[in-house]
Parts: structure tokens; sequence; C-alpha cells
């Protein structure tokens, strides 16, 4: 490990830092103050504890603030962790926490070696990651406008009889020639049908940018390489690589399944081995896509026109793993269901099985990109 002359933890808020200073040695970490969460204030900050030219190693937990301040202080030339906040270790006597304790405990850990780093994007990869997210946040709130709009129709008794599914050209029309007893009722209905509409055209345009956002990217031949497999179309092959970005990281797929916490929980002791749920440690949203995508694979193995379509723009080892994907997952599939296991579980348990056939998939495909 490198040693530096200081290390220093930030304790980071909105408005404001916390800074401590923990010299290389064994000396006890010493508070250096609060300063205002500004560019400005940070590079003062930086300039003041460099005065001799010493290179520098900060740290600070993720959270809600992102990734500026990390870039701010890289950019310096000093080297800056960002910290992932369940893996800090705690002590079980601290009773008292505040924020000037919380920064001298960062310094001590970051001198020690004791603190786990979490990947951070680069500001392309932060873009994307950008974009996706703002069409999931939308993506949620039509989903909330919809069912609103089906709670009022509910409460007046009224609900769509002319086929199997909503939100058809049929049912629209429907909606749209409905006459309520009241003018303010009528006015309702009125609102709740542009909700709904309103946060479609929302979700239509993020997806659009999505596609022309693909073009040119850096990850783009693994994204059309994940979009061979069955289940993970481009919204889901690039909601994957976006918030995961590369998964070089992961020298295995077991690796990527427990990063995803998809493995199951263990609390094993002496001669007695008791194994729980899975653990549902780290990206939340990346687990989610991949429940969903686990879905797909209840069905038998074929290749429809939709994936032959997109498996044109990838190779034949790409295009072999997805096709062993496919033979493998609906085999595990129906074995578990046969065994009487409930289909959340199952698809849990396919969902593991499909990070290890993503991560050989990324991986050919980023070997067949450093061969080119």
């Amino acid at each position: 490990m490198k040693e530096f002359s200081k290390y220093v933890g930030l304790d980071v808020h909105k408005v404001s830092i916390e800074v401590s200073v923990a010299d290389a040695g064994r000396t006890k970490a010493r508070h250096y103050g609060g300063i205002p969460h500004t560019q400005a204030a940070v590079s003062k900050m930086i300039k003041k504890l460099s005065v001799n030219a010493e290179v520098i190693e900060f740290c600070y937990e993720a959270g809600p603030c992102g990734y500026g301040l990390y870039y701010q202080i890289i950019a310096s030339g000093h080297k800056c962790v960002v910290v992932a906040p369940s893996l800090i270790p705690k002590r079980a006597s601290d009773k008292i926490k505040t924020d000037r304790r919380d920064s001298l405990r960062l310094a001590e850990l970051l001198r020690a070696g004791e603190l786990t780093s979490v990947w951070v994007p680069d500001t392309e990869q932060e873009a994307i990651r950008d974009l996706e997210r703002t069409r999931d946040d939308f993506k949620t709130s039509q989903k909330q406008a919809r069912q609103q709009l089906l709670s009022f129709l509910l409460r007046h008794s009224l609900h769509w009889t002319g086929g199997k599914s909503n939100w058809t050209q049929g049912f629209w029309r429907w909606v749209e020639a409905l006459e309520m007893p009241s003018e303010h009722q009528q006015f309702a209905l009125k609102e709740y049908i542009d909700a709904v509409r309103r946060h479609g055209d929302q979700v239509s345009a993020v997806e659009k940018q999505m596609h022309r956002a693909k073009s040119g990217w850096s990850l783009e031949p693994i994204v059309d390489a994940l979009m061979a497999m069955r289940g993970i179309n481009l919204i889901t092959a690039m909601g994957i690589i976006a918030e995961l970005g590369d998964l070089s990281r992961f020298t295995k797929p077991t690796q990527l399944m427990a990063y995803l916490g998809l493995v199951p929980s263990e609390y094993s002791t002496g001669d007695s081995r008791r194994q729980g749920g899975i653990t549902k440690t780290g990206n939340g949203h990346v687990r989610r896509l991949l429940i969903e995508s686990a879905w797909c694979y209840r069905f038998g193995a074929r290749k429809s026109r939709d994936i032959e379509r997109r498996a044109q723009k990838t190779s034949a080892p790409v295009q072999a793993i997805a096709w062993k994907a496919q033979k493998r997952l609906n085999k595990r599939y129906r074995a578990l269901i046969e065994r009487g296991i409930s289909s959340c579980k199952v698809v849990t348990a396919v969902a593991r099985e499909l990070c290890g056939f993503i991560w050989a998939v990324v991986e050919q495909a980023r070997r067949e990109q450093l061969a080119k």
C-alpha cells in the first residue's frame, strides 16, 4: 500500500463538510474543522493541507451528494476513496455519533487500510446512469398515475370490459368517451387521463434519448452483446451496464452474484449451519432488472425473431453463450418448479444463474473489443 503523508476523512453533507486529518504513523487523528460544501472552500482546504507539495489521500462516504467532490480531489492531483457506508467498521462501545467523530474515525480507518471503496463511474458513465435512472423514475410515476386513474374509475363502478388488458387503443376510446354525473367529477377524470398521458410521453422521450445515447457510447458493444440474451432488451441492458459499469473488476461470476445480493445469507456456528434468504446487498435496481428478466426463462427455449435480430450484431461465441443460457435456465426453472418450490424463489435462483451468463457474455464481448 502506498504511504501518504496525510490521510483526510471527510464527513460530507449538503451544505457543509467536517474535515479530520491523520498524519502518517500512529499519532491520533486531529480535527481540521468544518468548511462549506463549495468548490472554492474545498480547493482552499486542499491547498492548505498540501502546503509542502504532499500527496494526500482523502475519503468520504458514498451518499446522496454524488461524486463531484471525488472528481475535484482527483483533478487536484491527490487520491480519493469513496467508502461503502455499510462496510465501515464500528466499535460496539461507540454510543455517541457526531459529524466530527465520524470524520476522525474515517481518517484513522483510512490510514489503517480498513475501509472498503465503491466503484466510481467516470463522467460519461454517470451521464448514462442519470439518463437510465430518470427513465426509471418516470416509469414509477406513470404506474402511480395509471393506478390512480383505475382507482377513480373503480370508485364509480366503471371498469373496462372490452379486452383482457388496459391501456390499449380501445381502452382509451372508452375512457375518453365516459360522461360523469357531475361537472367536477368530469374535470377530475380529465386530469387523471392527462396525467397518465403526460407521464407516458416522458417515458417515451427518455427511451428515445437512451437509443441515441447508446450510439457512440464506449460500452455500446457490451450492450449489444447483452441484448442477444433472452429477456434483455435495450432498456434492461443499458440499465445493467450503466449501474455496474465495467464488469472486469469481478474476476469470477460468483463475485457479481454476491455484489448484487443474490446469494443466500448464512449464520453458521460450531456444528450448526443455517442459510436464509438472499442477502439483498448491493445495487437493488440491477437486482430488480435481473429478476424481471429471469421470468422470461419460464418459457421453453427458442430463438424468436426479435432475439435473432438483436443477435445479428454480436459474434458467434456470444450467441452460443446466450443460447446455452436459454436452455440451462429454462431447465433449471422447470426442475425447481417440479420440486414444489414457490415460483418467486425459483425466479430468484434463475436470476442468480443469469448473473453468471451475463458475466460470461460481457467477458467475451470485452475480449473481442480488446482484440480489435
